[in-house]
């Protein structure tokens, strides 16, 4: 069976939550999570402490969490699609449901064997994203597990890879810019066919002689608050608001973004040839 275990982040955090109910520990997919479509494709193995999720010429797959969570820190450790994973798109998200939605994403997407995969990042507001930063990721993720995070509060949205931030999403609000604090939202993966777009603008095609393609999970962990028939069960206080990257951790950010980041809309001048958005200057 899996372990438990998590690279420590060298964020600061002072966590006091004022809940009636906690997440806090390696979580039982069968009790968490329901595989929601792909004809079988899904399957949850081990008794609960493996998932895979599987991609054929007919089908994807997918599945969502039980419960709807409001701010916290959640955990996942992926092991992605290894060899030829050219048009192929796994993605590990939170969302809300509506017209309106609200979303983090993390996408995965793949190339040909032994280039790097792509990790695509997003944050949508109000139905609005258009938010893009990508980069490359420093390790094999088809080669063994590793564990991405999200923590979402009210001041913030960071973006981990095996505790290291790769991005910071800030609340900006007193400069008109939307960020999702309203609405709560639950887990979702999926994997699918995306060879329209996928790798290099959609030039590489999905290879089907390799299909099925499966990717795996385990290790799931939620430090966060749920919501239960619409109602939060808990609430934030001030603590949350301070959480904020520590000087180490800035350090290792500006190092992803140096060396592994490919995209950021915030430089991408024929997109916005009037002028970026105002998060930009932040």
């Amino acid at each position: 069976m899996p372990s438990c275990s998590y690279r420590s982040s060298s964020f600061t955090l002072a966590v006091v939550f004022i809940c009636s109910l906690l997440v806090a520990s390696c979580a039982n997919f069968d009790q968490e999570f329901d595989v929601t479509w792909g004809n079988g494709r899904g399957t949850i193995l081990n008794n609960g402490q493996l998932l895979s999720l599987s991609l054929d010429k007919a089908s994807g797959s997918g599945f969502q969490s039980k419960k709807e969570y409001m701010f916290g820190k959640v955990h996942m450790q992926l092991k992605l699609v290894p060899g030829n994973s050219a048009g192929i798109v796994t993605a590990y998200y939170m969302k809300s449901p509506g017209s309106n939605w609200d979303e983090i994403d993390f996408e995965f997407l793949g190339n040909l064997s032994g280039d790097p995969y792509t990790v695509h990042t997003n944050v949508f507001s109000q139905g609005k994203g258009d938010r893009e930063q990508q980069f490359h990721l420093w390790f094999d993720p088809t080669a063994d597990f590793h564990t991405y995070s999200i923590l979402w509060n009210n001041q913030r949205i960071i973006f981990l890879v095996d505790g290291t931030p790769i991005r910071e999403f800030k609340n900006l609000e007193s400069i008109g810019v939307p960020f999702p604090k309203q609405q709560p939202m639950r887990i979702y993966s999926s994997i699918w066919n995306a060879d329209d777009w996928a790798t290099r603008g959609g030039l590489v095609k999905t290879d089907w002689s390799g299909a099925p393609f499966t990717a795996s999970y385990r290790n799931f962990k939620a430090e966060a608050c749920t919501v239960s028939a619409g109602k939060p069960s808990c609430t934030s206080n001030n603590s949350w608001q301070r959480q904020q990257l520590g000087a180490t951790s800035q350090k290792r950010l500006l190092w992803v973004q140096k060396n592994h980041m490919i995209y950021n809309y915030c430089t991408d001048t024929k997109r916005f040839p009037q002028g970026f958005p105002p998060e930009c200057s932040h």
